[in-house]
């Protein structure tokens, strides 16, 4: 067998072109402790309010429990509250919950245009 050197090659640097006219720069990577969170603020501060909006809704619906377990009261457990504002409520909660994840924080959206 032969074990014969392999040559070494020169260290060369690696080609970078030049960014477009009119494009701006390549963002630079991430150092080992630089973070960025997912959402803005706004994100989450929308979501926090969806979670409430939801919460509300459940609120709304608790309750029309009778004194009596022999008697049921249909008009406190079949009213308004209960079987039309709650769900809808509760329905805005989870629209709001989407429409936080899906808007974009204002720095993307501005580096976008």
């Amino acid at each position: 067998m032969s074990t014969a050197a392999k040559p070494q090659q020169a260290a060369t640097p690696a080609y970078k072109p030049a960014p477009a006219p009119g494009k701006a720069p390549a963002k630079k990577a991430l150092s080992k402790h630089e973070y960025t969170f997912l959402f803005d603020k706004e994100n989450y501060m929308l979501m926090a309010g969806g979670v409430a909006l939801i919460f509300i809704g459940f609120m709304l619906m608790t309750g029309g429990k009778s004194a009596n377990p022999h008697e049921f009261l249909y008009d406190e457990i079949y009213s308004f509250r209960r079987i039309t504002l709650a769900p809808i409520v509760i329905l805005l909660g989870f629209v709001t919950e989407v429409f936080a994840i899906m808007k974009k924080p204002k720095d993307i959206a501005n580096n976008a245009e």
